[in-house]
């Protein structure tokens, strides 16, 4: 809306320091957030910091068993580790209970811009998340593409899709379009740096609309 003043000026309203402030603040705030440098686990970490403390979820990222062999004692009060081995592989990197599902994911990162390698992945990891999503868990993978700065959550089911297909001379990746077909994109935010729970809830209400 144009708006004059009584000599026929143009009346051009701008906006206080107040707001310019404010604005600038959530500018930098999205600054920070958007291109904060923090790996994919360090922000499933934090975002599950958030979900605990609000009562959403409780999932925590699995320790891997690790056999000390040698430690040495510089110090009384300090124990270095100067060889260890891990007892077994591991499985899925996180679990957890939301809303009394089971939830058992993988957390993937990859700095290619256009495919996603399947060789990050192994065959017990694949093998564990069949047996939970038999179960009745909620099985997934989230994917980081660090160049993009894009994430998604895929649905197990589609994981298995692509890895029993390269045993058979299918490809050894998957491309970026078919990611972006099959998955849920999750932006980065501020509370919770990744919201992944909003995913994990569509993909309960689509596992209740197939059944």
């Amino acid at each position: 809306m144009k708006i004059n003043y009584p000599d026929g000026r143009i009346f051009h309203n701008k906006p206080s320091q107040t707001s310019l402030d404010v604005d600038t603040t959530n500018a930098k705030k999205k600054m920070i957030f958007g291109d904060r440098g923090m790996t994919l686990e360090e922000e499933i970490n934090e975002s599950n910091k958030y979900y605990r403390s609000h009562d959403i979820a409780v999932i925590y990222k699995k320790p891997t068993p690790i056999q000390i062999v040698k430690v040495d004692y510089p110090k009384r009060s300090k124990a270095v580790i100067r060889e260890a081995y891990f007892r077994q592989a591991s499985t899925t990197d996180y679990n957890g209970v939301y809303n009394g599902y089971y939830v058992d994911f993988e957390a993937k990162e990859t700095k290619n811009k256009n495919i996603f390698p399947l060789k990050n992945f192994h065959q017990h990891q694949i093998d564990h998340l069949k047996k939970c999503q038999k179960q009745g868990g909620i099985c997934f993978v989230i994917i980081k593409y660090v160049a993009l700065k894009r994430y998604f959550v895929m649905p197990a089911d589609n994981i298995f899709a692509h890895w029993d297909a390269q045993k058979h001379d299918g490809a050894k990746s998957i491309q970026l379009a078919d990611v972006v077909d099959c998955s849920i994109e999750i932006k980065a935010d501020y509370n919770p740096t990744l919201p992944y729970i909003k995913a994990v809830q569509q993909l309960i209400e689509s596992g209740k609309e197939k059944k």
